[in-house]
């Protein structure tokens, strides 16, 4: 740049993801405005070298290969890399970590829609709705619903979120919103051996252990991320803290969850789970968590979908006129932290 109001040439940019999600999510006559499109392929070798030698930015995506070291040394001019996805782990490597190159996501823009599928979980797993719709007409009866009814509530209930990341804390946001707060009165618990006290204050909830955070909630809600210290991190112990009728939601990674001991609780009626993520997934058919009365499995369909792609794709373009008008970036990834990242 020649100067902070003054801009300089257009960067040269690349589209490297999915060709069909490209077409449809991506405003390219909106990109053209702060830069020069180059090209838009889902591999680096659709490109000859001496294009891919003149690239100055990445737009990347759900699909985009790894920017590992061969590739990178065909796109010396590479200095920044927007995501339109979610996790950047499947791009980034540590030979673009080394480089020093500037790396953006759209989490909030990802979070959003997680979030507002954990809060419908959390209120229809209250009202025990999903397992309801199943035996619908056994309840017509009036008097077969009785028992059930009475225990049907959303009010003061002890809500535990286990990770105060971009999705814990939009939960919290949602859940300290003016109307829920006057007609639910929830306790809001948070565990996570990385959050403040003080910030989780403010956002309404209270930092507790994870110990004591499962003994308490009547439901758990789970948004830490993978990484080698979480995977496994809910297991039989784990669970067997879990008060009696609790229910357990998972939009986080299946990895996270041991499913043997999952299934083991929910399969004696004592707690029930609500699962958009699983390990592996899909399932195999005959999978039991499939079968099992307590568990209630989505097909990973809380993270962003359809329009909401939309957003996300919107958000790598504003980060791409900020880097043209060199204004610092919204949402820059800390690369020395990727590893506690989700």
């Amino acid at each position: 740049m020649t100067s902070d109001d003054e801009p300089g040439p257009r960067p040269n940019v690349l589209v490297c993801m999915d060709s069909a999600i490209a077409a449809r999510h991506l405003d390219l006559e909106r990109l053209q405005r702060s830069g020069r499109l180059v090209a838009v392929v889902e591999r680096y070798d659709e490109l000859p070298g001496t294009d891919l030698g003149e690239i100055d930015v990445l737009i990347s995506g759900w699909g985009t290969p790894p920017l590992d070291a061969a590739v990178l040394a065909l796109m010396p001019r590479l200095r920044a890399v927007l995501h339109t996805a979610g996790t950047v782990k499947e791009v980034v490597t540590p030979a673009l970590v080394e480089r020093g190159a500037l790396v953006t996501n759209n989490v909030v823009e990802n979070a959003d829609p997680v979030a507002q599928y954990t809060l419908a979980a959390l209120l229809w797993s209250g009202k025990r709705v999903p397992w309801l719709a199943r035996g619908a007409a056994d309840l017509l009866d009036p008097r077969s619903r009785v028992e059930t009814v009475l225990e049907l509530s959303n009010w003061r209930r002890t809500i535990g979120i286990i990770g105060f990341s971009r999705v814990g804390r939009a939960v919290l946001e949602a859940l300290t919103q003016p109307f829920l707060t006057r007609t639910m009165s929830p306790e809001l618990l948070v565990a996570d051996p990385y959050a403040d006290a003080g910030r989780v204050a403010r956002a309404g909830a209270r930092l507790v252990g994870l110990d004591e955070l499962l003994a308490r909630s009547d439901v758990v809600s789970l948004h830490a991320p993978r990484t080698s210290e979480t995977i496994g991190m809910i297991g039989a112990r784990e669970l067997s803290l879990m008060r009696d009728g609790a229910t357990f939601i998972n939009t986080a990674r299946g990895a996270l969850v041991d499913h043997d001991a999952l299934l083991a609780e929910c399969s004696t009626g004592r707690l029930s789970a609500i699962l958009d993520v699983t390990s592996p997934e899909p399932l195999p058919p005959d999978s039991p968590l499939l079968s099992c009365p307590g568990i209630i499995i989505t097909p990973h369909v809380a993270g962003s979908l359809g329009s909401e792609i939309d957003r996300m794709a919107d958000g790598a373009l504003d980060e791409l006129e900020r880097l043209a008008s060199a204004r610092p970036p919204r949402e820059p990834v800390p690369l020395a932290e990727l590893g506690r990242l989700a």
